[in-house]
């Protein structure tokens, strides 16, 4: 299927590496769009809000002009349009259930974590308790992350299958509470991490979203 060039709005580490991921993974036509750091800088949001009016990365945007957000319905999309099963398992696969279940368990439990604690002022007016809203919502975090602990296996999330999932754990640990704590306290997808990123097809993916280390 011809789908013209892609163009993908993100920042450098931020949520928009995974969608870039699946973007070089399926070979598709794509450039990406770094626009800074939405909370920090007005000038990121302007760019962002005349193709996504909440100013969120990723936004991905098809060659139609329709601009695509939230992280997994993109990724149900791209594997569509690919018509590639390697990431995303099909209809009648007896692993997509349980795919289904953990991804939008993870955009609609882990992630959000993210969306309040990163920027907590957007939530929580009184100076003197912002600090401990993110204290607590990073705990949550942590509680989260232990049921993807228990469900993990090895050496991807669902035993020998990679998936997208795994690009999310990749990511993600890349973030708060940090490596050292997933290494102690979350080795599977510590692990899973690790591994992933040793895949040469994503290789330049990672290495160019995490050169900071």
């Amino acid at each position: 299927m011809t789908i013209g060039k892609l163009k993908l709005y993100g920042e450098l580490g931020w949520g928009s590496t995974i969608v870039e991921a699946q973007l070089a993974w399926y070979g598709f036509d794509y450039d990406v769009e770094y626009v800074g750091d939405v909370f920090k800088s007005a000038e990121a949001r302007q760019r962002l809000e005349s193709v996504n009016p909440l100013a969120q990365v990723p936004t991905l945007v098809l060659a139609d002009g329709t601009a695509m957000t939230e992280s997994a319905a993109i990724t149900l999309l791209l594997a569509e349009t690919a018509n590639d099963d390697s990431l995303v398992p099909r209809a009648m696969d007896p692993l997509r259930p349980a795919f289904l279940r953990w991804l939008i368990f993870v955009v609609a439990n882990v992630y959000p974590t993210y969306t309040y604690a990163d920027d907590p002022a957007r939530f929580v007016e009184a100076v003197e308790a912002r600090q401990r809203f993110r204290d607590a919502v990073d705990r949550y975090a942590c509680r989260l992350y232990s049921l993807l602990e228990r469900q993990a296996g090895q050496p991807w999330f669902f035993g020998t299958k990679f998936s997208a999932l795994d690009l999310y754990v990749t990511v993600m640990t890349r973030w708060r509470p940090r490596r050292p704590w997933f290494a102690e306290h979350a080795p599977r997808l510590f692990a899973i991490a690790t591994k992933s990123e040793a895949v040469d097809r994503l290789a330049a993916v990672w290495r160019k979203n995490f050169a900071g280390g």
